[in-house]
Order: C-alpha cells, then structure tokens, then sequence
C-alpha cells in the first residue's frame, strides 16, 4: 500500500524511528575521522528522544566488528542511556510470548522489565559486521540485551531451517507484528527460501488487522545469481520491508507489485567506502502508522561528514601521452580537488544553515568538518601519473582522506578470454585489476582464493571454510578469525582420529600393514592428547591400563573438580522476592493465549519459478566451527605423529627406525602421513 501524505500523532498512531548500518567504531584509529560514527549515532537516539517515538528499528550493522573496542561500546552504552532511558512511559502493548522472536533466553522486552525504566525501546538485528561468533554464539547485541538496553530479535539459531515469529504489538486501534531476519550468508538464505525452508508464522486472530513489517540485512542488488535476497521470495503479507546491508540511501519507499509491500532503504549513518553509493545525503526515517495506513517522515543527518566525488579521463581531456605530461596531469587534476574541496562546503553551508550565524560561509569555514573528497580518474592509454597516496598528501589539512583522494584506474578489455588463461598470481594480472573497478573486487578475490586452494590441494582442511573465514576476516576486519577457524578445524579433525576404530570393515582384511601404521599413530596421538595432573601418580601399569581405555585416575581427577573443597558452603536462597519495580503507566498486559502465532505460511509462490541453477557446489557453512567431515575412507585422511624437515623430527622425538622389511603398503602410507602432519604444521604456524 502507498504512503499517505501525514499522519498525525495520535493515541492510534505508532511512530517508529529507522536506522540501519551504523557501523560504530569504523575507522576509529584515525585522527580525522575515527569519532564520525558514534556522534552520528548519538544524533539519532537524539532525534529518537526529541520526536517522542515508540520505538527504534535498527536494521544491522550498529557496530563495525563483531568484537568492538571498549570506546565504541562505551558510547553507544552513553547514547543509549542518555536518549532511550527514562521516566516516560512507552504506550506500545506486547501481546503474546516474545521469546520465539527474542530467543530462549529472553521473556520479556526491556521496557516490560520492572528494574529498568525505558522511555524508547531500541530493537535490533545482527548484520554481517557484528554477527554472533565464537563460544556461546554471541554478538555484540547480545551484551547491550542482557544489559537492558536494547532488545535484540531475528537471531537464526539454524541454518539449516528457519522459522521467523513476529513480535506483536498495539497502540490504541493500531496492532502491529514486527518480524526480523539477521544477516545470513546470501547464498545459503537463497538456496532455504528456495527450497522452502523458511516459514513465516502469523498472528492467527484477525489476521488481516495487523500491519506486518519485516527488517532484513542481504544484498539487495544481485551480484551473482544467488548472492541477494530476491524480494519475490518475501510473503506477501508482508505491507512493509525495511532493508539493511546497502549502503545508498534510497528515501522514498518503493512499490513492489508482485509482492504487494513497499520496500525502505534507509542506508548507512556513516560512510564507510568513498563511492558512488555513500555519496548521496544521509536520512533515518520515521515511519508513523495508523491501523493499515502509513506515512514516511525523512530528517536528514546533521553530523554527517560532507563527501563529494566526481570522475574524469584523461584522454578526453586532450592531454599528451608519455611522461612529458606528468607535470600538467598532476596540475589539472590539484585543481580538480580544490574545486572539489570548496564545491563540498558550500553544499554543506547551504544545507546546514541554521548551524551557522551568519550567511558569510567565509566566517564559518573553520566550523564545517574537513570533507571527504573522491577523483576517479581514467588514464587507459600510455599516461604516467603520480602515485596515489604521495599525491593525496598534498592536501593534508584541507580534506579528511589524505591517503586516498584519487583513484587511477584503467578500462579493462577481454579479448579471446586472454585474462582467464593467465596466471592470477602473475606481477601482470595483478597490476591490470590493481586499478580495476571496485564493484568486482570481491569476486576476483574469490577467484584468487579459488586457484590458490586449488594449487594447494589441501588434504584436512576444506577450501569452502578456508574461503568463509577469508570473507568474514574482510568484513570484520577480526585478526583472530583465520587462527580460530583453523583451531577449530584442527580440533574436529583430531577428535575424528581419535575416535575411529581401526578394526571396524573400514580396512580390508587383508590390508594389515595400514592397521599396524593407524594404531601406533592413534596410540601416539590419544597419548598426546591425554589430559594430565600436574604430578603424576599413575604407576607403569596405570599408564598402560589407561593406553587401553581404561580411565579410572582420570574420573578421580574429575570427581575432584566438581567437589565443593567446603562442606558448610551457604546455600542459595531460592525464595528471596523480587523487588517491585517502578510505578509504570506502560498498558495492561494481555493474557498470553489471546494471540497465539501459530499459522506457518505459505506464499504460494515456487521458488523455482524464479531460481531453477543447481546451488550444489555452495559451502553449508556461515560460521567458523568445523564442518562435519565423513569417516568413511581415513586412509586419505591420514597424519603422522612427526613432521619431517630437513631429516629432523619438529617435536623433539626420534622415529623409530623402520624394519627393513616392510612392505610397499606400509612405506607409501608412512609417508602419506608424514606430509600430512607437515602440511598440519605449516598451517598451524600460519595461523599463529
């Protein structure tokens, strides 16, 4: 349904403020504009106090990594104090169980909570930045929920089946189901909603009363053909779909006709790439509600830095080729970004007006913040140019990015298919895409990891995880990501071996050479990874028991952990009352069963219609936990217990020295497992 023109504020209107993509903490390192990001996100709690809404819709992103400096998680904890905090009561009524859509651990939102006094609930999804990782499976969202201080929805606990529970809401007349969808790998969420294994539940009472709006965090522009979320694959009782993860804002909602919903791109706070895209002018939005109508109020973002950018070619320009005209390419193009420079704060002046006291912009010109000023500049041809970053220091305390103000880049042609016959790893191909176009960097990267794993012929750890860990390194910009995902992989692999059963039919029967390889290298292997006390008391014939499975000092170790060192340990009071909270004017709750989100929907489209490729040959994995490996052929999965370099043993053991009559069986799979363990060596020391 299209937007109405206004809607007043009213007992009957929900006016809910939309923000996505905050990225706190980007960039914080630098001198210039490492605080750009958290002041913008304090405007918009800011704003949120200011208009009085009922509540902020955060679309993903809200930080840059998933592991945010103690700075950027102390001033969004500050923003969020200051601004969402307080003694006003909030008039939206929760009806039903918010835990299917908050999580197991969570019963109730934060403003229903009688310790804490919440004026604007904020609620939340987990993007692609800030996503949940490592132990526990926990995000930065997940800190600010257990604080109080926000409510974190849409988590996707399976990959492998989802189910989306809306948070229902109502003010007065108006009832509202809010559903959110955290960033899932646009592949795998692809390949689920075309196999149909995405379920949407809804409110079973009164179903077409409610208005239904979803927030997702995907590509929404498709850059292969199944990395983005077609909105054909959304239900289509859905009226509104708040969209994250794009950076370009696009303010005006736009109609979809073969769903019957209005999309919203609300796009970044912050800049977080110098193109086209972030170029345009930052808005949040409050989307004001009434029954089944809504109208769209836009408020541009003040604290915003001004970014400006433009392109030219040189050969249009009429310049000389060769280097005779290095000197008046270099001259034109200062120019150019001096033009630049002044053109982006007077944009800025006449649009922040009543910043300033006077309409004189040369008496405010110290008040304006340094811009961010991009020159693309086309030199195909036989130019010489200077290099980037010595020319962008040129204009050190007139712009902010002084590294990287212009970007010189060439046409590339594809004649006879000449660029994939060539090596990517060649000094060539690389200075070729060194100036390519930044749209299809991700791909040639994939392309490059794809040969290079392809050379590698890993044998333990799988290329598709290799390949995810690369990705998320990229997007989080986390050190620890490929050490952890290698830790983890290293430890299934070695729970694997130390589970197999040498004398199960996996081996033929007559193959008794490589059971006598495989059982003294599991024997040295479970030795390895016995866990010890730190004196030992095992006598010779312990040790050899607990070799053969037998653990009985073990359990005694344990049972020793688990055993209070005090027997008059004070018990837990398990009646203390609560405390009664704070007198609120918040609505009556309703009896949880008046509602009750049951129907699982059916959009009746067939996601094939739309998507028939095979998606095969996709990696199953979004985290960074070892995927399941078979067990059915470990003859190919084999490691030695020594790595071999240079004649010499890497972990202080000698071998024992082989007999000379072993067969060819036994020598070709000794020395399987010895490049194995090598090969387990190098990527462990890479890793760390």
């Amino acid at each position: 349904m299209p937007a109405i023109d206004d809607i007043n504020s009213g007992p009957d209107t929900i006016r809910i403020l939309i923000t996505t993509d905050n990225h706190v903490g980007y960039n914080e390192n630098d001198p210039i504009r490492g605080d750009d990001s958290w002041k913008t996100f304090e405007e918009i709690t800011s704003i949120a106090k200011e208009k009085d809404v009922d509540m902020i819709l955060q679309g993903g992103d809200l930080f840059h990594i998933n592991k945010p400096s103690k700075k950027s998680m102390y001033k969004v904890i500050k923003s969020l104090r200051t601004n969402c905090l307080g003694d006003r009561p909030c008039e939206l009524e929760l009806l039903g169980d918010p835990s299917m859509a908050l999580g197991k651990d969570v019963d109730t939102v934060n403003y229903e909570d009688p310790n804490i006094n919440i004026s604007v609930p904020v609620f939340a999804i987990s993007g692609n930045h800030d996503d949940a990782t490592g132990e526990g499976f926990l995000s930065p969202l997940d800190l600010l929920s257990a604080s109080g201080l926000i409510n974190h929805f849409g988590k996707v606990p399976n990959n492998e089946e989802l189910t989306v529970s809306p948070l229902i809401f109502q003010k007065g007349a108006s009832k509202l189901a809010l559903y959110g969808l955290a960033n899932v790998r646009d592949e795998r969420l692809h390949r689920l909603f075309r196999d149909g294994n995405v379920k949407f539940l809804r409110p079973s009472s009164q179903a077409d009363e409610w208005f239904n709006i979803l927030c997702v965090h995907q590509n929404h522009v498709p850059h292969t053909r199944t990395s983005y979320l077609p909105e054909q694959f959304l239900p289509k009782f859905l009226n509104f779909v708040v969209w994250g993860h794009e950076h370009e804002c696009i303010p005006i909602p736009v109609f979809n006709p073969d769903t019957g919903f209005d999309t919203l791109q609300p796009g970044s706070s912050v800049a977080t790439s110098l193109c086209e895209a972030e170029a345009v002018e930052k808005n949040i939005f409050i989307l004001n509600i009434n029954k089944s109508k809504y109208s769209i109020e836009t408020i541009k973002l003040k604290t915003v830095r001004p970014f400006i950018m433009d392109e030219v070619s040189l050969s249009k320009e009429r310049f000389i080729s060769g280097p005779a005209s290095k000197d008046d390419i270099s001259k034109f193009l200062t120019f150019k970004i001096e033009e630049l420079v002044k053109k982006a704060k007077q944009q800025f002046f006449d649009s922040n007006r009543e910043m300033f006291s006077s309409n004189n912009l040369e008496q405010h010109e110290n008040e304006i913040p340094l811009p961010l000023v991009r020159l693309r500049v086309e030199y195909s041809g036989d130019y010489e140019v200077e290099n980037p970053r010595r020319f962008s220091n040129k204009f050190v305390g007139k712009i902010a990015n002084i590294n990287d103000v212009v970007h010189f880049y060439k046409k590339k042609t594809f004649e006879n298919n000449d660029l994939k016959n060539k090596s990517k790893f060649s000094d060539k191909n690389i200075a070729q895409n060194e100036h390519g176009d930044s749209k299809t960097t991700e791909l040639r990267l994939q392309d490059i990891m794809n040969e290079f794993l392809q050379q590698a012929e890993l044998n333990l750890i799988p290329e598709d995880g290799i390949n995810n860990a690369v990705k998320k390194f990229l997007e989080n910009e986390d050190k620890n990501i490929m050490n952890q995902y290698i830790k983890n992989e290293i430890s299934q692999e070695t729970k694997m071996f130390l589970d197999m059963d040498i004398d199960d039919e996996t081996f033929h029967d007559d193959d008794q050479d490589s059971k006598k390889v495989f059982k003294s290298l599991l024997a040295q292997i479970k030795r390895e990874n016995t866990p010890q006390t730190e004196i030992n008391t095992w006598s010779d014939k312990d040790d050899s028991n607990l070799r053969k499975g037998k653990s009985g000092g073990k359990k005694h170790v344990s049972e020793a952990i688990i055993i209070s060192d005090s027997e008059s340990e004070p018990e837990i009071d398990s009646t203390k009352t609560k405390k009664k909270g704070p007198i609120r004017k918040s609505a009556a709750r309703r009896p949880k069963d008046e509602i009750i989100v049951s129907d699982e929907y059916d959009s009746g489209n067939d996601p094939s219609d739309i998507v028939k490729s095979s998606d095969d040959g996709i990696a199953s994995d979004d985290s960074f936990a070892a995927p399941k490996r078979s067990t059915s052929k470990p003859e190919k999965r084999s490691v030695n217990a020594t790595s071999q370099r240079g004649g010499r043993s890497t972990r202080g053991r000698t071998r024992k020295s082989q007999p000379k009559g072993k067969s060819s069986n036994e020598a070709k799979l000794s020395k399987q497992t010895s490049e194995s363990r090598s090969l387990l060596d190098d990527i462990m020391s890479m890793g760390s």
